[in-house]
């Protein structure tokens, strides 16, 4: 039994993982570190078309770092930390399936930075965010710097990661960082809603689309469309292609097995 992360999956296809250290900010312990990893161990051998990730209370959704365990570490053993907490948000990252991160309150440091590797972020209205590593005489370093200037352009991650601005839900939205602001008893709910409209859609495309995306963006526009011809091509042969057009031709709605 987990102690610090839940998971369930709910309309079948669509998974809720939760941090679960309420009464700590629901911060990166490496306890909690490593159950995250052992529910991603569970979710990748399972048939998921959306994952939603979200937190218990309604205070924090992750804090960053456990600073109180942190202090009693010594140099290496932070460094060794951080790496995991690098390694963890790269895996998220890596998912196949597309990731919604339903931000119900503070998300500094790695907790901002775990979001930054979800596809898609949402918050609650009293949602508080920042990476403000600079105020603790570090930098980010759970790719921080390199997720929030893709995502937002580099003037403004320079200017946010530079002063440790602290920002609200609305002014994420403003800058684009997050896509949408609802209140906090409604917050799962959206992230539910937004996880079964990706889910209804034909699962092997999507995963194409995230995948064309993610490995295309970095790249030349050249480059970029011969990686988009390559996912595009996959969607091809696939039995849910055909399953597509016959349901627009006889007006109903299509059963998409993924295959």
């Amino acid at each position: 039994m987990l102690s610090t992360v839940t998971y369930e999956i709910k309309d079948s296809y669509i998974g809720v993982i939760k941090l679960n250290r309420p009464e700590a900010a629901n911060s990166f312990s490496l306890q909690l570190l490593a159950d995250f990893n052992q529910v991603l161990d569970q979710l990748e051998n399972e048939d998921l078309r959306a994952i939603v990730i979200t937190a218990e209370g309604e205070k924090a959704f992750c804090a960053g770092a456990d600073l109180k365990e942190r202090a009693t570490m010594s140099q290496d053993e932070v460094v060794e930390t951080v790496g995991k907490i690098g390694k963890l948000v790269s895996r998220v990252e890596s998912l196949e399936v597309p990731t919604i991160a339903a931000i119900n309150g503070a998300a500094f440091g790695g907790g901002l930075e775990l979001t930054l590797a979800c596809d898609i972020r949402i918050a609650s209205g009293n949602a508080k965010m920042g990476l403000t590593e600079t105020s603790l005489a570090i930098i980010p370093g759970a790719g921080g710097t390199q997720r929030l200037a893709r995502l937002i352009g580099l003037a403004k991650a320079k200017y946010y990661i530079l002063t440790a601005k602290r920002f609200d839900s609305l002014e994420g939205k403003e800058i684009g960082l997050i896509e949408e602001v609802v209140p906090l008893d409604e917050l799962e709910h959206k992230g539910l809603e937004i996880a079964k409209q990706i889910a209804s859609n034909g699962p092997i495309g999507v995963k194409m689309a995230k995948q064309a995306l993610d490995h295309g963006f970095d790249h030349d526009i050249k480059t970029g469309l011969k990686i988009e011809k390559k996912c595009y091509l996959k969607t091809i042969p696939t039995e849910d292609r055909l399953e597509a057009l016959s349901a627009f031709k006889e007006k109903r709605k299509p059963n998409f097995k993924g295959q």
